[in-house]
């Protein structure tokens, strides 16, 4: 008989909620159900309420409401609705921030709201809970020798800071030097063509300290999942939906032992891989483009030597060995 898992969390991604009609992605080519993506949330907030054994968290990877808010004036009562329905949830959920609600709200907003899930206080040993600063990147770990990171992809970016401040500037630079389209948002051309204004990167220091979690958890002999919105490979991604620097992010893991898994959103359709070394990438379809009748949610079952997604609707389920 199968021992019981070690822990078990459900993971969901690419909400976009609005109270609109439905509509079509940047491109007008996918549809896009903009007020069904709540239904199908509140469904699955049902399911995994029902769980047995509880769940011991929730991954919200990053898009919880759509840019369409911003321009209504609508984000903060989206956002309520979003954050409602999982309230009714018994346990914690941990928040990715995307390129949509950085549409909607400047970071200092982000950091007073419910989407704000980095832990207040540090941890009683290991490296600094997160990066200093303003970045929305921190490690937490739900049982002994198995730690996760989430990783702020828009640390380095121009959604969602003041455009005179000194991260903006550099993020700008960045993105001009890789991107001379005169629409930022478009990769038309481009040799890296994730350099696009949707997707954004991770700064020195955030991967600095990204891998002062790792070298602790290579010396306890920990298991790593990483999770943030942005894919960093690209044979789990198109070229486009890829963080800018990703290979940076790869670089470190890969220069450590205790990484398995990374989880991220942003790309609709999902994809996976498993890398060169030994890492799966895992990207979640969204639930935006999910017709109504369907769901885009799942839970992950992690064990000694493997992770189990059991998918719903457009989520396939996958065992993923390490």
């Amino acid at each position: 008989m199968e021992a019981a898992p070690r822990v078990s969390f459900g993971v969901v991604a690419d909400i976009q909620y609005a109270d609109e009609e439905d509509g079509c992605d940047f491109l007008g080519r996918r549809r896009r159900y903009y007020r069904h993506s709540l239904r199908l949330l509140r469904a699955a907030v049902e399911a995994w309420a029902a769980e047995q054994p509880p769940l011991a968290f929730v991954l919200q990877l990053g898009d919880c409401i759509d840019g369409v808010n911003a321009r209504r004036g609508a984000a903060e009562g989206a956002l309520e609705r979003v954050l409602a329905a999982l309230r009714r949830l018994p346990v914690p959920v941990h928040h990715a921030w995307g390129n949509h609600e950085l549409y909607n709200f400047c970071r200092n907003r982000l950091a007073s709201s419910g989407l704000n899930s980095r832990p207040a206080a540090a941890p009683a040993a290991g490296p600094p809970a997160g990066p200093p600063g303003d970045c929305h990147a921190y490690h937490f770990s739900p049982a002994p020798r198995l730690r996760f990171v989430l990783l702020d992809g828009y640390d380095l970016s121009v959604l969602g800071r003041d455009p005179v401040s000194p991260r903006h500037r550099e993020s700008l630079r960045r993105l001009r030097e890789k991107n001379p389209n005169e629409n930022l948002n478009s990769p038309a051309g481009l040799k890296e063509p994730q350099f696009v204004e949707f997707n954004g990167g991770f700064s020195q220091t955030q991967l600095d300290w990204f891998d002062e979690v790792l070298k602790f958890s290579d010396e306890n002999q920990e298991k790593v999942v990483v999770t943030g919105h942005l894919p960093i490979h690209p044979d789990a991604s198109d070229k486009v939906c890829l963080a800018w620097n990703y290979e940076d992010a790869l670089s470190v893991i890969h220069s450590h032992q205790c990484v398995v898994c990374f989880l991220a959103g942003h790309l609709h359709d999902g994809g996976y891989c498993l890398d060169s070394h030994g890492v799966h990438h895992l990207t979640l379809e969204g639930i935006i483009e999910t017709p109504p009748e369907s769901n885009a949610f799942g839970t992950i079952y992690v064990y000694d030597d493997k992770m189990v997604l059991k998918g719903r609707g457009r989520i396939s389920d996958r065992v993923m060995y390490f």
